[in-house]
């Protein structure tokens, strides 16, 4: 059974607590050194990264696993819950908008989040068009890593929103076999088969997971399958290398948006424009395979590299038209880090490079699907049009933190960036073709002060910096084929010219373990210049336009605790775990829309469980969730309305570790709300089809058996 720091409950109403309270799950305060006791796979354990994080600046999360695994986990929403600073949401199905500090803000769920740097074990996951998230199987998960905004400098993540680290299991923290089952409301079951272990200085794990569900708004069916592996070796105490392998294939019915009018009276009814049309995204299947090599030259030092192949092909079939889309990257990192004493002063120095690159079959064809409009006449196959996408993102990196005074720590770092974006239409004949090239750079500062065991400060002055997809170049244009040129009547042609998004963002903040429990505070200040914002141009469109917005700030505050309010004689437990995000997100004069506010994202977001613990394994909890109203334009003419959900979820973790159960009941009022919004541009306080519900009621069942 996990130990009690590693269960992290919450709250069912009490958004009354202190509002400075942030996420415990990375608030142990120890410090980490390169040495001969580190080296090992252990080292990537749960302890270890909270150790690592502590270390950090600036806000981060740690999220172990084996709590979210106490209940349904169907995707990242159930990962990423009660987590300060991260904002994860869906409808139900795998397209989670995730967004930390306003990042990707109003990108619908889907295929290609933006504004976050997202590896798998380390190793880059994230390539010049974004991330897909097909291979982001919350059940191989061991841990995530999370360092918010600038503070996933020295992951090689200059992004607004910073990186998330997805590790999944080896043979040093897995059984060596574990099944585990759940089924629930909507037809929904998800099963895994898993087995790992440690022979000699070799260890492996792999796991086979598949998933169904009929969804709970119409036309929201979806199925999954997929595999994972890796196998580390070690050569010698200064020398071990990790194989990593993730094959996953989806297929989602999609429903589209609706208006609040339809969640409100009908929510589970899907965009009738969808269903006629049958809409899907039909993944062919996501190819990981990676591997990771370090070398510990000395006590004091270490060398790591990284490879990573990545093939990620589409098959879209959202609107009148077919896109069939070949996407690979490869990706190449390596990281020096070194202990040295400097005039009397321990130095922790580190060197980064990570270039991820499209290969030239980086591209897209469109077909004819269903003959209306300007390629109405045509038959259903007939080609339409070819564009390429190609794309590389190189960042060098260096960093140093230094004690310039007993337990005062100064971190200096400075990054250059080199993004290379490019879209070209190559079919029909008098397509163009749009290249972009920019050398920038993000230099970072801050200060952490251990000021007592029990209390650390810091801040920190951060640049960051993010370059366009590809694609946008081409569905943000609004050149188009003239009359007169057959079936490509119509499409564009021509891809625009962004420019890369930086800003500049203060943070302050601490986190601690004290008589109300273990709590981290994050202020930020972001000035944001050419933010790459994206909306939908009109209610049937379904790809949004991606344009460079007038300047932009971004300003919150992430805050979280774990308080035990209660131990019982015979060892029993009542916890209280809780997560409040404010963001305010908001233009700086704009000439159209002066300061409003930015849509997509609720100003107040807030997340609770209040659960007790038994200590012969039983436990229960109660949890709510709570969010303020949320503008779907930019004129800030509409909104849609602020709800607040409860569930409860009750289990049994054997003492000896080898089986558990649980049921996990979500939205117990049956609460009828938008859970995500794709922005318009201006609705003119009309109500249009901009979201997409959340899930009603509905109950979940699971079953893990393990042979250690």
């Amino acid at each position: 059974m996990p130990s009690p720091k590693s269960l992290p409950t919450a709250l069912l109403g009490l958004a009354l607590v202190c509002p400075a309270m942030a996420d415990a799950e990375g608030m142990e305060l120890g410090q980490v050194v390169i040495g001969a006791e580190d080296r090992s796979g252990e080292d990537q354990s749960v302890e270890d990264a909270k150790a690592r994080l502590a270390e950090v600046p600036g806000g981060t999360n740690v999220v172990d696993a084996r709590r979210p695994l106490q209940g349904r986990v169907a995707s990242n929403q159930d990962v990423l819950a009660y987590q300060p600073g991260i904002y994860a949401q869906s409808s139900g199905n795998e397209g989670v908008k995730v967004s930390i500090r306003g990042s990707g803000i109003n990108r619908a769920p889907g295929a290609h989040a933006s504004g976050l740097y997202a590896m798998l074990d380390g190793l880059p996951l994230t390539g010049p068009g974004g991330t897909p998230y097909e291979l982001l199987e919350p059940l191989w998960l061991d841990h995530v890593e999370v360092l918010r905004g600038a503070n996933g400098f020295d992951r090689g993540a200059l992004a607004l929103g910073g990186a998330i680290d997805y590790v999944s299991h080896t043979g040093y923290d897995s059984p060596l076999l574990q099944v585990r089952y759940a089924m629930g409301s909507h037809g929904y079951i998800q099963r895994q088969v898993s087995s790992g272990q440690v022979l000699g200085n070799l260890d492996y794990y792999m796991a086979v997971t598949g998933a169904q569900s009929d969804g709970y708004q119409d036309h929201t069916a979806s199925k999954s399958q997929g595999v994972i592996a890796n196998v580390g070796y070690r050569f010698s105490p200064n020398l071990e290398t990790r194989i990593y392998l993730r094959h996953r294939e989806t297929d989602n019915d999609l429903a589209g948006r609706v208006t609040r009018h339809a969640i409100e009276h009908d929510p589970r009814a899907a965009n009738p424009a969808y269903v006629t049309r049958n809409d899907s995204r039909d993944e062919p299947g996501s190819t990981f395979f990676g591997n990771k090599t370090t070398w510990y030259i000395d006590d004091d030092s270490s060398l790591q590299t990284g490879l990573v192949y990545h093939d990620y092909p589409m098959d879209l079939r959202e609107g009148p038209n077919r896109l069939k889309v070949a996407y690979t990257d490869v990706s190449g990192t390596l990281d020096y880090k070194r202990r040295d004493t400097l005039w009397g002063l321990e130095s922790r120095s580190n060197v980064g490079l990570r270039v991820t690159k499209h290969l030239p079959n980086a591209g897209a064809t469109e077909l004819v699907r269903i003959p209306t409009g300007n390629t109405a006449g045509y038959a259903p196959g007939t080609h339409i049009r070819d564009f390429t996408y190609q794309g590389s993102d190189t960042v060098l990196h260096a960093g140093n933190d230094l004690e310039i005074a007993d337990d005062l720590w100064l971190t200096t770092g400075l990054a250059a960036i080199y993004t290379r974006r490019e879209s070209a239409v190559t079919y029909p004949d008098g397509g163009g073709k749009t290249s972009l090239g920019d050398w920038d750079y993000a230099p970072r500062i801050g200060l952490r002060y251990q000021l007592t065991p029990d209390l650390q400060l810091f801040g920190n002055l951060s640049r960051s910096v993010e370059a366009p997809h590809p694609w946008s170049l081409i569905y943000s244009s609004n050149v188009r084929f003239p009359a007169g040129s057959g079936v490509a009547t119509g499409a564009q042609r021509d891809p625009v010219k962004l420019q890369n998004q930086t800003a500049t963002t203060l943070e302050l903040g601490g986190r601690g373990d004290a008589a109300i429990g273990q709590w981290s505070l994050a202020w930020y200040y972001a000035q944001v210049r050419h933010e790459l914002l994206s909306v939908l141009p009109d209610a049937n469109a379904t790809t949004p336009y991606e344009l460079n917005a007038s300047p932009t700030v971004h300003q919150g505050v992430e805050a979280g605790m774990l308080s035990d309010l209660w131990t019982a004689a015979d060892g029993g437990r009542l916890s209280l775990r809780q997560s409040y995000t404010f963001s305010d997100f908001h233009y700086r004069d704009d000439d159209r829309f002066g300061d409003n506010r930015l849509p997509g994202l609720p100003m107040h977001f807030y997340q609770g469980e209040l659960r007790y613990d038994w200590p012969q394994g039983f436990f229960a909890g109660v949890n709510t969730q709570w969010a303020s109203k949320v503008a779907v334009d930019y004129a800030n003419s509409y909104y849609a309305d602020p709800y607040a959900i409860f569930g409860a979820t009750v289990g049994y973790n054997a003492p000896k570790g080898d089986w558990q159960t649980w049921l996990d009941l979500r939205n117990l009022t049956d609460k009828r709300y938008a859970a995500t919004v794709t922005p318009g541009y201006d609705d003119k306080g009309l109500d249009v089809a901009r979201s997409t519900p959340g899930e009603g009621m509905a109950m979940y069942v699971g079953v893990s058996w393990s042979l250690r």
